[in-house]
């Protein structure tokens, strides 16, 4: 099983890993096929040989139809290899985030027999983002009284990528006055803090300038920068002193806005105008908003966990005489069932033959929530009595197949209604409803108005008079439903048969070919056919029937 994504270069820099099949002789595959290649590949590379992954001959693709059902074109398939080829742009960040592991997952499906298989395309990380922080420069003011050792928490820096091409650490440009180390959060991401070395002297030095670099792990690593401006200012014993250095807490999403998160609080030993405290919120991103007094921070627009699951904030206590604490804000959102589930059909067959065997796949669905937890997990349903089927094919897929017979003379068509419901509490749940018709198989034969005709006929009548007129009837469809009539057999001599009587192949009437004559002819028996063959026996100048046989039929 081969893949060529190696033909951009990227199979010289990063292995690229093959698909495993474990059954290619089922209708549906069992496992995904997996493939595994970087983001933002040339459209039309190729991501490996999907024909050839599911045992498909290239003689057979013109036939099989092989195409990829997705709700998003990222991929294509070629008519002529069968060759799984980038259709879009690949964006890793802008398709999964922050995610450890980004994959998309769609179906790849065939016809003649119409069949589905998983597939499953893991996008690799590049480094294609540098580190980047919110502003050019920034600024922080430190005491002159401030003792060696204090630490100040710096701004951090953010990069789209994931795992080494993700930010790593923080340099600082070389100073005698300052270091800096890298801390870790419990998440896993760094930020800098910085310390001081030595005492200040405003009067010696009043302004610091130095240059701190964010670099992530890339070969080469990529690197950010931004001016780190130390003002120094004059003595304040007490710098203020936050109740928590870190302050947790859980948000519904959806809350209006205006509504309170939290208050923070920051207390100075010092007095009068070096004690009064005003507080700063950094990394808003206009979602919320803090108090500069009190310290009480709301949100400012309605919040969405699809969007964003979880916030960052750095809020810093600035006291009168310029010393600043800072504390970290976590909010995690909490997600509502605020979705309902979303239905789409892929491959439906609306026409379908009545002799179907049950389990027959008419359509294959996709049930989408972009909820989480039990609000994303969903149960799907048919609503009534009808003579199909939902089974799950995975996580989130189903098939619509038949289970039952299908009579189109009594019901040609079914309004089929499919209800998604998730878990939530309350529920939430959508439906949709298909027209599937049943398309008519010849499969009854014909039937006599009358099981038995009884003509009378006076001798001597004149030749090409209608004796008598059969009909029948057949419930099907078209040339299923035409019928025509003929005589097969009789008691005549088969020579002398057609010198008798003959029937209209069109109308079913029975015409006397010569004058019958009593003392010479009293009865005789005749079978005709009307698309099934019939009996009709003729005695004595009229028809009665003899016997009745399986099909339709009558006796002349």
């Amino acid at each position: 099983m081969g893949s060529g994504a190696g033909d951009w270069g990227w199979a010289e820099r990063r292995p690229v890993l093959f698909p495993f099949l474990l059954s290619l002789f089922c209708p549906a595959l069992s496992e995904p096929l997996r493939y595994r290649i970087p983001e933002e590949m040339p459209e039309g590379s190729v991501v490996g040989n999907l024909a050839k992954d599911l045992g498909l001959s290239v003689r057979e693709l013109p036939t099989r139809k092989l195409r990829v059902s997705s709700e998003k074109p990222y991929f294509t398939v070629s008519a002529e290899r069968g060759d799984l080829l980038v259709s879009g742009r690949l964006d890793r960040e802008q398709i999964c985030g922050k995610k450890p592991v980004c994959a998309l997952e769609f179906e790849a499906v065939a016809e003649k027999p119409l069949n589905f298989y998983h597939v499953n395309v893991e996008i690799e990380d590049i480094n294609d983002h540098p580190p980047k922080f919110m502003q050019n420069s920034f600024e922080l003011q430190i005491s002159e009284s401030t003792l060696p050792g204090t630490r100040f928490i710096l701004e951090v820096a953010e990069d789209g990528d994931t795992g080494l091409n993700s930010l790593q650490n923080y340099k600082l440009s070389l100073s005698p006055s300052f270091s800096l180390i890298n801390k870790e959060k419990p998440d896993g991401s760094k930020y800098p803090e910085l310390i001081l070395e030595k005492p200040l002297d405003r009067e010696q030095q009043k302004h610091h300038r130095l240059v701190l670099t964010a670099l992530d792990g890339g070969d080469p690593p990529l690197s950010g920068t931004t001016e780190l401006q130390i003002q120094v200012t004059d003595a304040n014993d007490n710098p203020p002193v936050f109740k928590q250095d870190v302050y947790r807490v859980r948000l519904s999403e959806n809350v209006p806005p205006g509504t309170t998160v939290l208050q923070v609080s920051a207390t100075d030993l010092d007095e009068g105008l070096n004690s009064e405290i005003t507080y700063f919120l950094y990394r808003t991103g206009q979602v919320f908003h803090l108090n500069s007094k009190s310290g009480e921070i709301t949100t400012s627009r309605t919040l969405d966990y699809e969007e964003i699951k979880e916030y960052s904030l750095v809020v810093e206590g600035r006291d009168g005489g310029g010393l600043v604490a800072q504390c970290t804000v976590e909010i995690n959102i909490q997600d509502e069932n605020d979705n309902s589930p979303e239905i789409t059909f892929h491959s439906l067959v609306e026409m379908i033959l009545e002799n179907a065997v049950p389990g027959t796949l008419i359509a294959f669905i996709k049930i989408h929530d972009r909820d989480s937890g039990e609000n994303g997990e969903v149960n799907c349903r048919l609503e009534g009595q009808v003579p199909f089927q939902i089974i799950s094919s995975s996580k989130s897929s189903y098939k619509l197949v038949t289970d039952g017979t299908l009579d189109r003379e009594l019901t040609p068509e079914y309004n089929v209604t499919i209800t998604a419901t998730d878990r939530g509490k309350p529920p939430l749940s959508s439906s949709t409803t298909i027209t599937l018709h049943v398309t008519d198989v010849n499969d009854n034969a014909p039937v006599f108005q009358q099981s038995a005709y009884l003509v009378h006929v006076p001798e001597n009548n004149p030749p090409g008079a209608s004796i008598a007129q059969v009909s029948a009837s057949d419930p099907d469809l078209g040339l299923n439903s035409q019928i025509s009539y003929s005589i097969v057999a009789s008691d005549l001599e088969a020579r002398a048969l057609s010198s008798y009587v003959s029937v209209s192949a069109h109308s079913g009437v029975v015409f006397a070919q010569r004058a019958f004559d009593h003392e010479q002819l009293r009865a005789f028996e005749l079978t005709l056919q009307a698309s099934e063959p019939g009996l009709f026996r003729a005695q004595r100048g009229g028809v009665r029937a003899a016997r009745l046989r399986p099909r339709a039929a009558a006796r002349l």
